[in-house]
């Protein structure tokens, strides 16, 4: 996936869900399920925040049978790192981030994708 323009990789930080999103791909890969169920968000409203920060060469994803896993885009990692460090911290003090990480733990020790 191509790196977009600087105006489309901050309008894609201009939203509070895709924020959230971010902020739980700052530890690891996810799959989409989880994303959904630990932000109570609807399949569709998932999908379009994620493809948002896929256009902008944010994220990255990978499909693994019928699911999809997400994570930071290592070329946006590598090409955007100082911007990477302050998206960590501004991550990190949403109010939401510890409760949706919360959420997201209670969920992967209760079930798998493959259950969701």
């Amino acid at each position: 996936m191509r790196l977009s323009d600087p105006e489309t990789i901050f309008k894609a930080f201009g939203d509070a869900t895709r924020l959230r999103i971010l902020a739980l791909l700052q530890d690891h890969e996810l799959c989409v399920c989880e994303i959904e169920a630990a932000l109570s968000l609807s399949q569709s409203n998932a999908s379009r925040s994620l493809t948002i920060l896929k256009n902008a060469g944010i994220i990255q994803s990978r499909k693994q049978a019928q699911w999809a896993y997400c994570r930071i885009s290592d070329d946006f990692s590598s090409r955007y790192p100082e911007l990477c460090t302050a998206l960590e911290k501004i991550c990190a003090e949403l109010p939401s981030t510890k409760n949706d990480k919360d959420s997201l733990k209670k969920i992967r020790e209760i079930q798998s994708c493959e259950k969701m």
